[in-house]
């Protein structure tokens, strides 16, 4: 019979290659693996990431019809609807909305939730500062377009246009320009803690095993809560890849 000396140490190295594993089987479960794509694609528009006031304007240059609306945007990373996602209050125009991936490469998927129960799907490319995207015609024969312009020093501009399928020429609807509100919450900048989520801002504290840790917005703090142990595998996971490059 083996001693218990021996039982002990056969105990030993299987705690040991499972600890040694856990960030290769992590990175294998499809759900992380998507949810890191999600990230590592979407990073461009981490900026968007935080709390926005906006001012809403149907014409160019008149304060005719406008109004004001404020949101609240968040990355969600568990279930089947991931994606940045956007709460819209006191939108004329959408409700809320959520960037996503397709399944095409360096294409992506704005949703948008209209009045009631519509929702409208834009698509189009990937690309670091400012995205065309475009539905399909819907039941009234309209194309839209939706155009996101990411301006520098916390500005946004969301530009809402529709045409007729069998036109070529685009009408505006309205344009939304958005102001973050506070601090700035998205973008990196080296001066403070490290979201262990996203890799951005950390804004906001969480706590696992007496420990501090930082994260970026609600989603990335609710994403953690899930499962804390997985998500600091993966952070220390990319911090060391980070060193070794």
């Amino acid at each position: 019979m083996p001693s218990p000396l021996s039982h002990g140490f056969r105990k030993f190295v299987l705690l040991l290659v499972v600890i040694l594993a856990a960030p290769w089987l992590i990175a294998a479960d499809p759900a992380n693996k998507e949810s890191a794509d999600l990230v590592a694609t979407l990073k461009p528009w981490q900026k968007l990431i935080g709390s926005w006031r906006g001012i809403g304007q149907p014409k160019r240059g008149s304060n005719k019809g406008t109004w004001q609306e404020t949101a609240e945007v968040a990355w969600k990373l568990n279930g089947p609807d991931r994606g940045i996602v956007l709460t819209v209050a006191d939108g004329k125009l959408w409700s809320a909305a959520r960037l996503a991936l397709t399944d095409q490469p360096q294409e992506v998927l704005l949703e948008l939730q209209l009045e009631g129960d519509q929702r409208r799907q834009y698509r189009g490319p990937l690309a670091a500062d400012r995205l065309i995207l475009e539905s399909p015609a819907d039941d009234q024969g309209e194309v839209h377009r939706l155009t996101l312009s990411w301006l520098g020093n916390d500005r946004a501009i969301w530009l809402f246009e529709k045409r007729l399928a069998q036109q070529s020429f685009y009408q505006r609807v309205a344009e939304v320009a958005y102001q973050r509100q506070g601090t700035k919450l998205a973008a990196k900048d080296g001066s403070g803690p490290e979201c262990v989520v996203t890799g951005g801002l950390g804004t906001i504290a969480v706590m696992h095993a007496g420990k501090t840790y930082y994260v970026c917005c609600t989603g990335c703090r609710d994403a953690f809560n899930d499962d804390p142990d997985a998500i600091l595998a993966e952070y220390a996971a990319r911090k060391q890849e980070g060193m070794q490059q």
